[in-house]
C-alpha cells in the first residue's frame, strides 16, 4: 500500500485500494518479493523455507502472473506402425494459427437456397415441391399451400433415396476447364455451404492425418498445483482400457495418455508445498527438471496401458518449492542442489516490525482476505484495530518478538472469516470489534481449549482415559 495513504483516512476496509498484481499483495517479505521478480525474469526455481501460512503459495502464484503467456500446445498423435508409442507433436502459436486459417478455407462458400439449383432446394427442405415456395428448412410443411415437404412421392428416385430428411446432396457440375467435377451442397442451419472438389480434396488430406489428442492446449495457466500429489498426479498416466485399444471396441492408447502436473506447468510455474513429502518421487523431478522431458507411461502393472509409453513430452517449467525449517534434511540432497544451481533458497519471515507503514500494509491484508473470501462484510477501522493487536500479541507468544506483527497470516485469515460469519449471523453490515474479539475465543485450536478446561494436555488425557475405565459392560457409570 501506498505510505502517502494516511491511516486516519480509512473509515473501513472497503476504502483500501488493492492493488491488481498479486506480487504486491505479499506482506513483510521484501526479500523474497526481490527475489520473486528476478526469478520471473530470468526463470529460476526457488525454494521457499518458513512455517505454513507465511505467503509461500502466493509468490509462487505471483512468479506465474510475471511469466509470458505459453506459447506452445502438446498433442500426442496415432502411431499407426506402433500404437502403443504415440508420437508428441509441439505446436507454436503460428502452427496452430494455420491450421484455423486452413480450417475456415475448407469450411466452403454459404450461400442461400436462392443461389442453388431448385432441386437441391427441394432435397434440403428449403423450397417446396408442390408450389415451389422458399421457406426455411426447419418447417416441415410448406407455409404456402401446406404440403409436406419431406413426403416421399412417385418419382423412383425419391423411393430410393434413403432418409427422409437430407443434409448433404451430391451432384455434379462443369468446371471452368470444361472437365465434370463433384460438388457437394451441405445445409448449414437456414444457409447452404458449397463444397467443391478441389475443398473435398484438401478435407480428405486433412482427415488423413494422425488423429490428435490434446494434452497441454495453449490456452491454459500457467501456474500448476502438485502439492501432496501422487506419481501418478505428478508424473501422468494411461488410463486402463479393458479391451487393451482394440482397434474395433477398445479406446485407441493415444486417447488414453493423461498429462503430469510437471507437463501442465510446461512453460510455466509448478507449485510443490511441503516438497519433503514427495520422498522417492523427488528423484524423476529431478530428471525432469534436468531434462526439460519426460516420458508419460502406464505406471499400473496390471493396467492395459502398462505397455504405452510416450516418449519426449515437454516439461520446461520453474519449480517453487515450499518447505517447513525441520523438513530440509528430507529433501533430495541432489534436487536441493539443482534448486540452487539455478535458482534460490530463500528463509522467509515471521514478524515484521510495528510500524505505521506496516500496519497500513497489514490493514491491506485484511482487505484483500475479506475480497478473496466472497461471502463476509467489510470491517470498521476498531475492528481492525483489534486484529492488529491480535497479530501483535501473537508475534510477542509465538516468535518472542515484542512490537511486531505476525506474518503467520493462516491463522489471522481465520480470525478475519470468523468474524466475517458472526458478523453476518448477526445481520450486521460491518465486522465490528466484539465480533472479533468472539473470533479469536472460537478461533482457539484444540489444544488451548483442553488445556483451559483441564489445566495440561496430560491431565485432559488422562481424564478421558479415567472416565473410559468407569464405563461397565451394561453402560451403567
Amino acid at each position: 500500500m501506498d505510505s502517502s495513504y494516511a491511516f486516519s483516512e480509512i473509515k473501513t476496509t472497503a476504502d483500501v485500494l488493492i492493488p491488481k498484481d498479486p506480487i504486491e499483495h505479499i506482506i513483510g517479505q521484501d526479500n523474497a518479493v526481490k527475489i520473486a521478480k528476478i526469478a520471473a525474469m530470468q526463470r529460476r526455481n526457488l525454494l521457499l523455507v518458513g512455517p505454513p501460512g507465511t505467503g509461500k503459495s502466493m509468490i509462487a502464484q505471483a512468479i506465474a502472473f510475471h511469466l509470458p503467456k505459453p506459447t506452445q500446445e502438446v498433442s500426442v498423435l496415432h502411431n499407426p506402425e506402433s500404437p502403443e508409442k504415440p508420437i508428441v507433436e509441439v505446436r507454436d502459436v503460428k502452427d496452430i494459427e494455420k491450421e484455423k486459417r486452413l480450417m475456415k478455407e475448407l469450411s466452403g462458400r454459404l450461400v442461400g437456397p436462392l443461389d442453388v439449383p431448385a432441386f437441391v432446394a427441394e432435397k434440403l427442405g428449403f423450397r417446396c415441391r408442390r408450389c415451389g415456395r422458399l421457406s426455411k428448412s426447419s418447417e416441415d410443411f410448406c407455409p404456402n399451400c401446406g404440403f409436406d415437404k419431406f413426403k416421399k412421392s412417385q418419382p423412383v428416385w425419391e423411393i430410393i433415396e434413403g432418409e427422409k430428411r437430407q443434409t448433404r446432396v451430391h451432384t455434379t457440375r462443369q468446371g471452368e476447364d470444361g472437365r465434370e467435377e463433384i460438388i457437394v451442397y451441405e445445409k448449414a442451419g437456414e444457409q447452404i455451404r458449397i463444397l467443391d472438389e478441389k475443398t473435398l480434396q484438401q478435407i480428405d488430406q486433412f482427415k488423413r492425418k494422425r488423429p490428435r489428442k490434446v494434452i497441454v492446449p495453449l490456452k491454459r495457466k500457467n501456474f500448476a498445483v502438485a502439492t501432496g500429489a501422487s506419481e501418478t498426479e505428478l508424473l501422468g498416466d494411461v488410463r486402463h482400457d479393458p479391451y487393451g485399444g482394440h482397434a474395433q471396441i477398445g479406446v485407441l492408447p493415444y486417447q488414453r495418455v493423461i498429462p503430469g502436473g510437471i507437463h501442465e506447468a510446461h512453460e510455466g510455474v509448478l507449485f510443490i508445498d511441503e516438497i519433503s513429502s514427495l520422498s522417492g518421487i523427488q528423484r524423476f523431478l529431478l530428471t525432469a527438471m534436468q531434462e526439460k522431458k519426460y516420458p508419460i507411461i502406464g505406471r499400473n502393472p496390471q493396467s492395459s496401458g502398462a505397455s504405452v509409453r510416450v516418449d519426449d513430452v515437454p516439461c520446461d517449467f520453474v519449480l517453487v518449492a515450499a518447505s517447513n525449517i525441520n523438513d530440509l534434511p528430507s529433501i533430495l540432497p541432489p534436487l536441493r542442489s539443482r534448486i540452487v544451481g539455478n535458482g534460490y533458497e530463500v528463509l522467509l519471515n515471521t514478524v515484521m516490525p510495528y510500524t505505521e507503514e506496516n500496519r497500513l500494509k497489514y490493514i491491506q491484508f485484511i482487505a484483500q482476505e475479506i475480497k478473496k473470501d466472497g461471502r463476509i462484510p467489510h470491517a470498521l477501522m476498531d475492528a481492525v484495530e483489534e486484529i492488529l493487536e491480535e497479530a501483535k500479541r501473537r508475534a510477542a507468544k509465538i516468535d518472542n518478538e515484542s512490537n511486531a506483527l505476525t506474518l503467520r497470516f493462516r491463522e489471522i485469515s481465520g480470525i478475519i472469516r470468523l468474524a466475517g460469519d458472526t458478523a453476518v449471523s448477526n445481520g450486521a453490515e460491518f465486522i465490528e470489534t466484539d465480533f472479533v474479539k468472539t473470533a479469536i475465543e472460537r478461533g482457539r485450536n484444540i489444544e488451548e481449549q483442553l488445556k483451559e478446561k483441564y489445566g495440561s494436555l496430560w491431565k485432559a488425557g488422562w481424564s478421558d482415559s479415567a472416565k473410559s475405565d468407569r464405563v461397565d459392560p451394561k453402560g451403567i457409570t
